[in-house]
């Protein structure tokens, strides 16, 4: 009768109260809070799950949502250096050593550049032409599927919407200049919320630094320091921490959220994914600090 009872439309006990309330608002009551704006309520949200009232996964996964309505595309697109692309003359034979190596589902197909996406390929297309005596058939034009094409500004929250709606798991990413940035699956906007998606094909968890621009790249909170010192010509220590994401943590003195920024051996450090436990993803910029403005101001002078 129980089991009955909870899944029937009239018993709502999962969803509101008898008075009405969502969640949300029981979640307030029980502590006594009426959350004014986002913070309080993520505060709210951190002290219910100190009593238990929520398990962390799913804290982590509602901090997840509330991130993704405020982050853009370029803040977690594959930059198109990094992509994998087809091109639209390739044979069969040419074909498939890229897709059995990438192991990927997906895959833009380029014209004269990679800024000419012309389709993307389904890997799963290509099964026809197994059969025997299909191949002299082969034309990769034939298979390819529309691009969807998005700005660098979008919304990771409205995307997710526009995926759903038109069952596309993939899009091209373009800059202001309407060049190819990089492109994004559904996979990268919902890792935002449940975190890292592993799988068999995954051969890409070595790869912690993902540049944009001379001046900008992305890291991951988990890149070892020996590792991003490498990269960067940097020298900061790894005595006491392994990770950037750790070192970061240390210097702001507590567990930084969403935004927050620290300035470190020349470099801007902001904080594009966190949650209640740990740093996920960090912006990295360069920048000029203002004694170095002042020789130069000065030279100038002189």
């Amino acid at each position: 009768m129980s089991e009955e009872r909870s899944s029937s439309p009239n018993g709502q006990a999962q969803k509101e109260d008898k008075q009405g309330r969502s969640w949300i608002g029981r979640l307030a009551h029980v502590l006594n809070v009426d959350p004014k704006d986002r913070d309080e309520l993520v505060n709210v949200l951190r002290d219910a799950e100190s009593k238990n009232i929520i398990d962390v996964d799913a804290l982590a996964m509602i901090e997840g949502v509330m991130q993704v309505t405020e982050m853009q595309v370029r803040d977690v697109m594959l930059p198109r250096s990094q992509m994998v692309v087809l091109e639209r003359d390739m044979s069969l034979q040419e074909v498939l050593p890229l897709v059995v190596d990438a192991a990927h589902s997906r895959y833009p197909v380029v014209g004269d550049n990679r800024d000419e996406v012309i389709g993307i390929l389904l890997a799963k297309d290509l099964l026809p032409y197994f059969q025997l005596g299909s191949e002299d058939k082969f034309n990769l034009r034939d298979i390819l599927r529309a691009p969807t094409y998005i700005p660098e500004s979008k919304r990771l929250n409205i995307l997710l919407k526009e995926f759903r709606a038109s069952r596309n798991h993939m899009a091209i990413v373009v800059d202001e200049y309407g060049g190819v940035a990089g492109m994004i699956t559904i996979e990268d906007v919902l890792e935002q919320i449940v975190g890292e998606i592993e799988d068999e094909h995954d051969y890409e968890d070595d790869i912690y630094i993902m540049e944009h621009t001379a001046e900008k790249a992305t890291v991951k909170a988990i890149t070892p320091i020996e590792d991003f010192n490498k990269h960067f010509s940097t020298k900061f220590s790894s005595d006491e921490f392994d990770t950037i994401g750790g070192l970061i943590t240390n210097s702001l003195g507590h567990l930084p959220k969403r935004g927050e920024t620290a300035n470190m051996g020349g470099y801007d450090f902001t904080v594009l994914r966190a949650d209640s436990r740990r740093v996920h993803l960090l912006e990295v910029k360069t920048y000029v600090e203002v004694e170095q403005l002042a020789t130069i101001d000065q030279t100038d002078d002189a």
